[in-house]
């Protein structure tokens, strides 16, 4: 750590009211006793918070429904910016007692508002740019942040983790409603994941066949949950967004894998009707989405169909996605779907996700396409190249592959994550 971010930060009058008391009563403008104290009530604050959404972290902080309030807070916060009217109202109606600890949860939300937006945006447009790019120190030294990670630093708040995870939730959602469709490639394991972002892609999605075939399981019949879900936990701590293929729930009922889900850390997750002995009736997959949504609300759950599949009517594909947007699913998902009207129809649903077809993503954006997945297209694509790698050299070829060194330096810089 440099000596300039040993600095303390630069103090800030005290105040009674309005957004000068908040700065004046917050870890994040204390030094010396006084940030040790804060700090440690800063931390037990937020002991066990595992929030998906801002919202939701509001609301486990004691202030549901905050968040405009928050939002006015927001730009009046740091000493260099000018207090406006609406802001010292804001803290007003936040501030009941004017106490420490209701200081502390107000600051928290703020610099978890202005931290997760600035992120968000960041990992949505791929700006490798932090979101707070320089820090204020003692006697009007500036830092730059520019070469360290979100969080850095001595005043890092305790809750950069959880800030991280809100953050990428966001910029997956966002992700969701631009202008192109999302390409999502699907990856098997760390090494294809981290591969595949440092190949530009801004997500990336886990698939169930790739999972289970890479353990020696078929897929399809919920026998890959552990291996399915210790992989969606490595893979939630990296620095970009992470959606998870979880089948149909693995067995478990709406209630197991709403916990299971709030649990695992990621950004998205794949929740499919189909069944090994079949489909779902809607109300069970309708509940089982309800259940997920209530737990973990900031999570993307994208609603996979599985009637084109099977061969029923497109009616009942259509009923089927209006039950499971009703029911909180942010996205829905129809595998096999290509016929371009029934494309329009069900894109006027809810973002609709694609399987990988022979139109561009432009031509399916026209269509209405919101996200394109390639689903076990790369993992069966990977196989094949082995085989191919395997017989050149078998025959003298001299097949082409990632450098060791290319692939050591993959698994390093994925380790690091930056947005949590």
């Amino acid at each position: 750590m440099s000596e300039e971010l040993l600095l303390p930060v630069p103090s800030v009058p005290r105040g009674d009211t309005g957004v000068a008391w908040l700065r004046s009563s917050v870890v994040r403008f204390s030094n010396g006793e006084e940030h040790a104290r804060r700090r440690t009530l800063t931390e037990r604050l937020l002991e066990g918070v595992q929030a998906t959404s801002l919202d939701e972290l509001a609301a486990e902080l004691g202030l549901p429904g905050a968040l405009d309030d928050i939002a006015r807070i927001a730009p009046a916060y740091q000493p260099h910016e000018p207090i406006t009217a609406e802001a010292d109202a804001a803290v007003e109606r936040l501030a009941a007692g004017h106490d420490e600890e209701r200081a502390a949860r107000i600051g928290l939300l703020v610099q978890a508002w202005a931290a997760t937006h600035a992120l968000a945006e960041c990992l949505r447009t791929g700006d490798p740019a932090p979101p707070v790019p320089v820090t204020r120190r003692a006697g009007g030294i500036v830092v730059s942040l520019e070469d360290h990670p979100f969080g850095y630093g001595p005043h890092a708040c305790p809750g950069r983790t959880l800030a991280g995870t809100i953050a990428k939730n966001m910029a997956f959602r966002a992700m969701h409603h631009q202008d192109v469709p999302l390409v999502l490639p699907n990856a098997w394991d760390f090494a294809s994941a981290v591969a595949l972002h440092e190949a530009g892609f801004p997500a990336v999605g886990t698939t169930s066949l790739g999972v289970a075939a890479a353990h020696g399981i078929p897929d399809g019949v919920g026998l890959a949950g552990d291996q399915a879900v210790a992989l969606a936990r490595m893979l939630a701590d990296l620095p970009f967004p992470v959606t998870a293929d979880l089948e149909s729930g693995f067995g478990g009922s709406p209630r197991e894998v709403a916990e299971l889900v709030r649990g695992l850390g990621v950004a998205g997750v794949n929740l499919e009707d189909g069944r090994p002995h079949g489909l779902a009736t809607p109300q069970e997959q309708a509940e089982l989405i309800a259940a997920v949504k209530d737990r973990a609300p900031g999570v993307f759950l994208n609603a996979r169909i599985d009637t084109h599949w099977l061969g029923e009517a497109h009616e009942e594909t259509a009923d089927r996605a209006r039950r499971y947007v009703d029911a909180g699913a942010d996205g829905i998902f129809v595998a096999g779907l290509t016929e371009p009207r029934e494309i329009e129809e069900l894109a006027g649903i809810a973002p609709l996700n694609v399987l990988a077809q022979k139109r561009t993503p432009q031509e399916l954006g026209e269509l209405g396409v919101k996200r394109i997945s390639t689903g076990s297209l790369l993992f069966r694509a990977a196989l094949e190249h082995t085989v191919e790698a395997a017989a050149a050299v078998r025959d003298g070829g001299s097949p082409r592959a990632f450098a060791y060194e290319e692939v050591q330096g993959l698994v390093s810089r994925g380790t690091r994550s930056g947005a949590g």
